[in-house]
């Protein structure tokens, strides 16, 4: 019988949401800070505890994409290849590069089994309105991801139809690589269906956070392994407009790191990070599943290890105490990391 995820209950308090200068709510999580060897730089609350990583393992899902040569064989640009480690906004830019994606594979939409979805932002849906046109696959922010399974398979030479099933060749692959990176047995791992319709196993903080580590550093990489993240690091960093869109934490952060971080979301108040330039991954955890005190946890993390420039301190303050107003504009509070809590993550 499969592990189930643990109880979170007493994980500590790590971001506050006030108004009127008292705290109104409170955000729980934990936090993993590792090298590549697994060994544990700071963390906070329960690293041991599996969670679903849901999207913030895409990149660690695209590695036999490149491994298999099914990058090359395709001719996959480095704007592609960010967008097969994306959850994107639905913008143009990621629909067309999608549908080139399925295009080089021989392929169209149809066959995506990923879902049709709205754009994330008013403006992409309005334009589909006023186009009387109405969303598709292509919209769906998991659209890139599988493009590059379906380039995968098509390599492979073995059936596109049916490729999100856990038995299918491709996700066979893809977990053979989540297993190897992560070192979790995922026979054991508790398993689910994502959002996109892939398998999603539940594997502890801290062996994401080592998992990202090794992705960003190549350390404990065999020489192919090593060659395919560094080219997918480097691909997500040189397009971050790719892995999320306008005004997305992920697009944001990188962009103003200019390659010092890769970072991706997951649902569910996951986040992962590699920070080469120390040898370090980080994953975390809101326990209840809430982006904007997520997205602040990790803008924290981030300045706690990092010395930052000017311009990386001012990318990241938008993002570590968001402010909070009403409908008319009115300041009406924040939401703001417990600098207690992140004390041990003091770079």
């Amino acid at each position: 019988m499969s592990a189930t995820p643990s109880d979170t209950s007493t994980n500590p308090v790590l971001v506050e949401v006030t108004r009127g200068g008292a705290v109104e709510s409170r955000h729980r999580g934990a936090i993993a800070v590792v090298d590549a060897a697994g060994a544990p730089l700071a963390t906070v609350g329960d690293v041991t505890a599996p969670v679903f990583p849901r999207s913030a393992v895409k990149a660690l899902q695209a590695l036999p994409l490149l491994e298999s040569g099914a990058a090359e064989a395709l001719d996959l640009s480095d704007a592609e290849l960010a967008l097969a480690c994306a959850s994107h906004n639905g913008e143009a830019i990621h629909v067309n590069a999608a549908r080139v994606m399925l295009m080089k594979a021989g392929l169209d939409e149809d066959a995506l089994e990923c879902g049709s979805q709205w754009p994330r932002r008013m403006q992409d849906v309005a334009r589909l309105h006023r186009a009387d046109a109405h969303p598709g696959p292509l919209h769906n922010n998991c659209s890139g991801k599988h493009a590059g399974f379906l380039g995968l398979a098509r390599t492979l030479g073995v059936p596109t139809r049916g490729y999100v099933e856990p038995d299918h060749p491709v996700q066979r692959e893809v977990r053979i690589a989540l297993e190897e990176m992560t070192g979790a047995a995922l026979d054991h791992a508790p398993c689910g269906i994502d959002g996109c319709s892939i398998p999603t196993y539940a594997v502890p903080l801290d062996r994401l956070a080592r998992a990202f580590a090794c992705f960003g550093t190549g350390e404990g990489l065999a020489p192919l392994r090593a060659e395919a993240a560094d080219r997918l690091y480097h691909a997500c960093t040189a397009h971050p407009e790719m892995v999320a869109g306008t005004e997305r934490f992920c697009t944001e952060v990188m962009r103003a790191f200019a390659g010092r971080v890769f970072v991706k979301t997951g649902a569910e108040g996951v986040f992962v990070a590699s920070i080469p330039e120390r040898g370090l991954g980080v994953a975390l955890k809101c326990d209840d599943g809430a982006t904007r005190a997520a997205e602040t946890m990790m803008a924290e993390t981030l300045a706690r290890l990092l010395a930052l420039s000017d311009d990386e301190a001012s990318a990241l303050a938008h993002w570590r105490r968001p402010q909070l107003s009403n409908w008319v504009g009115r300041s009406v509070g924040e939401i703001r990391p417990v600098d207690a809590a992140f004390a041990g993550l003091e770079g």
